[in-house]
């Protein structure tokens, strides 16, 4: 089949990669032409392992292609997946869908022939309704039906969890839809990946549904480490003790410093606003989104209060550790650390920061943390060390080396990577999440 992505972000060129290593034939479609022009460089946008490797070798076979040019990019194709930016809208936290209509209005001009056009971006319930009317009111005389993918792509695993998916969720109004949709994925059916089937307006809840329930079990066990902490329990053994209930299950069950990335913030938000709309309020998420924001203000307090308080840490030097809201991604919108980074710079501490990828990004964020280019300089003369994001490159820090470089052996571990009794035999002050 040939497939048009338009948007060759983070969603667009994993998703377009994968799909033509399954055989199918590939465009992906920019308007930023320098993002093309580095895609036919083999430069990569964003960094996602494995990535670069996948995009080029469909390249060299010849299934993957990059182009500006929507009008050329969807012609002949049978389907065209939507996925471009739905960033949460200033003012009122509503998902921007001013990309995704544009696009409908440019694909209902330029269409050759009959074909299913996919929204892949994350749209509130309705939108694919909103997208089908402006396909009719182009005029187009072909046929085509509006269909609703969500990804459930996590960065960092993004192209196993493309080729091995929990499910896939497509919402069709018609057969037109149900058929391209089963042929686009038979690779996968024929793997027996899970497909459901649902209506339009179903599969646009099921993404912000799940988003939204997920981050609802990361505030959840994050609360029950603050817990932990006041009663002198352990937050790793209740993590296991709650999750090997097979009703409740171990993953997203790891405390921390509070979510962040490009889906659970906005995603959130945009379902509160949708449940604003039609009157029906969703408590539980309120408060989720209300504990996160207070949680990451809290991380900064956390290691304030490990440098002797926010009196005492004026002038002192603490090295951050890890930048970005996860590892194995360089992604940094919403990430802890901004707001960790923030909460030191405010109290008068001189910030030095190491990420294995997401320094560019976070430059602008954090205008005044220095960064430095391996986590050794970072820690050299710090009066305590913060790690944020669990990097690999973290877990196995040369402590005794850490313990000479730094001016005080203070490590405010914020991830768990550590076990409190080896650290401490070493001679070092240690805080952590849930655990004493």
């Amino acid at each position: 089949m040939k497939i048009a992505m338009v948007g060759s972000g983070y969603v667009g060129l994993v998703s377009g990669a994968c799909f033509a290593d399954f055989g199918h034939d590939v465009v992906c479609i920019d308007k930023d032409q320098s993002k093309i022009d580095r895609l036919h460089d083999g430069i990569m946008p964003i960094y996602e392992p494995g990535l670069a490797e996948l995009v080029a070798s469909n390249v060299d076979a010849g299934r993957l292609t990059f182009t500006t040019s929507l009008a050329d990019g969807i012609e002949g194709a049978d389907a065209i997946f939507i996925a471009v930016g739905t960033p949460s809208r200033r003012g009122d936290g509503h998902a921007d869908l001013s990309y995704v209509y544009a696009v409908a209005k440019e694909i209902g001009e330029s269409l050759s022939n009959d074909a299913v056009i996919v929204t892949k971006s994350t749209v509130p319930v309705g939108t694919g309704d909103e997208v089908e009317r402006i396909l009719s009111d182009s005029g187009t005389a072909h046929r085509f039906a509006v269909v609703s993918n969500p990804e459930f792509l996590r960065e960092g695993a993004a192209i196993g969890d493309f080729k091995r998916p929990d499910r896939i969720v497509i919402g069709a109004e018609d057969e037109f839809g149900r058929e391209v949709m089963r042929e686009v994925y038979r690779p996968l059916f024929l793997n027996e990946s899970p497909i459901l089937f649902t209506g339009r307006r179903t599969s646009e809840l099921i993404k912000y549904a799940a988003n939204a329930f997920l981050a609802t079990k990361i505030t959840f066990i994050n609360e029950m480490a603050d817990l932990c902490e006041k009663v002198g329990a352990n937050v790793q053994d209740v993590s296991r003790g709650i999750g090997m209930d097979n009703r409740i299950g171990s993953k997203f069950l790891h405390a921390g410093p509070g979510y962040g990335g490009s889906c659970f913030p906005k995603d959130t938000l945009a379902l509160l606003k949708t449940a604003e709309d039609y009157d029906s309020p969703t408590r539980i998420v309120e408060a989720v989104v209300k504990a996160n924001d207070s949680r990451k203000r809290a991380m900064g307090r956390k290691v304030l209060d490990a440098l002797g308080g926010t009196e005492a840490a004026r002038g002192k030097k603490v090295a951050l550790l890890g930048l970005t809201f996860k590892p194995n991604t360089d992604d940094m919108r919403d990430s802890p650390a901004i707001a960790v980074a923030q909460a030191l710079t405010d109290a008068g501490v001189e910030v030095a920061a190491f990420d294995p990828e997401g320094m560019e990004l976070a430059k602008p964020l954090m205008p005044d943390v220095k960064m430095v280019d391996e986590p050794y300089a970072a820690i050299e003369g710090a009066d305590a060390i913060a790690i944020v994001t669990e990097w690999d490159v973290f877990r196995a820090l040369d402590l005794k080396r850490i313990k000479d470089l730094a001016n005080a052996p203070v490590l405010v571990d914020l991830r768990n990577i550590y076990r409190p009794d080896d650290v401490r035999a070493l001679g070092f002050e240690y805080s952590c999440i849930g655990r004493t």
